[in-house]
């Protein structure tokens, strides 16, 4: 895909993080910080695809981080796109990684070097980048009591009777505080 034949919204993503990569290698953190928001869960995903444990594509996830800030200034927009590049670091940190860890392991160099990466295309990611952003956004708007509910419930994995007991509250009013801020949510998504 070429550069700006994806939506608006995604060319200028791409813009940005093309903006971050060249601050980093003039040893920005704060572009650091904003690049690995951006794109850590995508690199994570491509670590998780390779080396099959989380813990172990975490810790893939920051090494590549730290060859990308080492390596920034080898960035160019003529590699390709910038989520393309951290992508490749990604992939090779984590074959590496494997190969390591698994020397009594079937799995051929060869398999592991052609395994492709059937993760979202960057255009679509850099677009669900921005949609992450919006419930963000939106779940920052919450109350307290809401919004710790809901990010323990539905990112952190815990089942209502799990945060009732953490929390010290009735299950009833876990319940209802997380409908209401699942309600209070949706409506700021819609007027987004």
């Amino acid at each position: 895909m070429s550069e700006g034949s994806g939506s608006p919204e995604t060319d200028h993503l791409r813009r940005e993080m093309a903006e971050y990569l060249r601050r980093v290698a003039e040893r920005d953190r704060d572009a650091f910080d904003a690049l690995y928001d951006l794109a850590s869960g995508k690199l994570f995903g491509i670590a998780l695809r390779i080396v099959g444990d989380a813990a172990a594509a975490e810790d893939v996830t920051q090494e590549s981080f730290v060859k990308i800030w080492q390596r920034a200034n080898d960035y160019s927009t003529e590699l390709g796109s910038p989520l393309a590049w951290m992508g490749t670091i990604a992939r090779n940190t984590a074959i590496d990684w494997y190969r390591k860890h698994n020397k009594g392991e079937t799995t051929s160099d060869a398999v592991l070097e052609n395994a492709a990466d059937t993760g979202a295309l960057a255009d679509d990611w850099l677009e669900s980048v921005q949609e992450s952003a919006r419930i963000k956004h939106c779940i920052g708007k919450l109350g307290e009591d809401q919004k710790s509910l809901i990010l323990d419930a539905f990112f952190a994995g815990f089942t209502y009777l799990q945060l009732a007991t953490r929390k010290g509250i009735p299950l009833n009013t876990v319940k209802s505080r997380v409908r209401r801020g699942l309600k209070n949510l949706r409506k700021c998504l819609d007027d987004e």
